[in-house]
């Protein structure tokens, strides 16, 4: 098979790949069974997502290395069997807190960074000319795979109970990542699309630069986006774990609410293909400026838009929207400022910053409600720090155009 052909069977693995990871996001239809069948309470299963969301980003930055020397089908494979295997065990946890933590939380979480970061290494290697786009495509299937696990877990709960639903979910994953899996590979050396050459201003010997870690984490530009990234996604992380029962607390019947958590899925998964191509028109400070100053005024409004079915949609989907962008423009800069050649580590390093956020802001979230039983406390910090990272962006410079500069 030609190569220039091939490379949309790489973008099919990634989208089957990232629709099963993407499951974790649907982790809101978790928390009133979780908190109804064993008593959790809503910092407890707010900790669970928390930590699949960190063990995700650790993981990451070995699995990022570790594809950049085996290549991303090994990887995503492994990543698809242990993360199959945590929901699988999770069906044997029998309530317990500790084990759920452990087997959904961190080995979940591990498979999920185990496979994730090679779909979208392999793709932006494979698309040089649709850097913004394809790096778009390669993660919308984590927003719609929220949106379709959100309907298949749901089901699940219902008709067997948590139990058994940790069991069938720990299946399907198993063998839909695997299998998408073996659609990766890396193009071969120097290649490029036919009739694609780089634009002129990219051709000097600073802007080619591949910048290892080491060098990369030496660089402020580096730093600013990983503040970025932790502001942005710390916002979008805190709606999606709490978004159906802040709406049941908003007065709305679980139904509404729980169509609330799809609308945002389907929308986190259009924002991310939208602002990658938006990035590759006006460029991804711009794009990141206009997404950060959209999600720090709706973090504001939040509070005041849960009472209605309708409001409550309005914000979910720009809340979604505006997150999904942050898994498409962060790698995409990634690639831009510091190169592809060794961008599975480099991106899995400037990941952390979404463990880091899947802390912070879920766990902001399920405190704040437990001791005042209220979430405005939680949307006012999660909206200032957006409209922050805005202002980070305005000052954000490539690179290799300051090394060009300095020449």
């Amino acid at each position: 098979m030609a190569s220039h052909g091939y490379r949309w069977f790489v973008v099919a693995g990634a989208l089957i790949i990232q629709i099963c990871l993407g499951a974790i996001y649907s982790w809101s239809v978790f928390v009133i069974p979780l908190k109804e069948v064993f008593s959790f309470t809503t910092t407890q299963t707010q900790m669970i997502f928390s930590l699949a969301l960190a063990a995700f980003s650790l993981v990451m930055i070995y699995a990022g290395r570790l594809q950049d020397r085996k290549g991303p089908r090994l990887v995503a494979t492994l990543g698809g069997v242990v993360l199959g295997a945590g929901y699988l065990l999770a069906s044997f946890s029998g309530g317990s807190f500790l084990l759920l933590a452990l087997t959904v939380g961190i080995i979940g979480g591990a498979g999920i960074g185990l496979a994730y970061v090679c779909p979208i290494a392999a793709c932006v290697k494979w698309f040089p000319d649709k850097r913004g786009l394809v790096t778009g495509l390669a993660v919308a299937g984590f927003g719609a795979g929220a949106w379709l696990f959100a309907k298949i877990a749901s089901n699940f709960i219902d008709a067997y109970g948590l139990s058994t639903a940790f069991m069938y979910l720990g299946a399907i994953f198993t063998v839909a990542v695997v299998l998408g899996a073996q659609l990766l590979r890396n193009p071969p050396a120097e290649w490029k699309p036919a009739g694609w050459n780089p634009p002129e201003s990219k051709l000097s010997a600073a802007s080619a630069a591949d910048f290892e870690w080491r060098d990369m984490v030496r660089c402020k530009q580096f730093w600013m986006l990983w503040i970025m990234f932790v502001f942005g996604a710390a916002a979008g992380l805190l709606v999606i774990g709490i978004l159906k029962p802040y709406g049941l607390h908003s007065g709305l019947s679980a139904a509404a609410a729980a169509n609330a958590v799809g609308v945002l899925a389907l929308f986190n998964g259009a924002g991310r293909i939208v602002w990658g191509m938006v990035s590759d028109l006006i460029g991804r400070r711009n794009a990141m400026t206009l997404m950060f100053l959209l999600q720090g005024v709706m973090m504001l409004a939040l509070i005041e838009m849960g009472s209605t079915e309708m409001t409550l949609s309005i914000a979910a989907a720009w809340v979604g929207f505006n997150f999904g962008g942050n898994l498409a423009l962060f790698p995409a800069t990634t690639a831009d400022f510091f190169g592809t050649r060794h961008v599975g580590i480099n991106y899995g390093l400037m990941f952390t910053a979404y463990g880091v956020a899947g802390i912070a802001g879920p766990i902001l979230a399920g405190s704040v409600f437990d001791m005042t039983g209220s979430y405005l406390w939680a949307f006012i910090p999660a909206g200032a720090a957006c409209l922050v990272a805005a202002g980070i962006s305005l000052g954000l410079k490539s690179p290799q155009t300051v090394i060009a500069a300095q020449k």
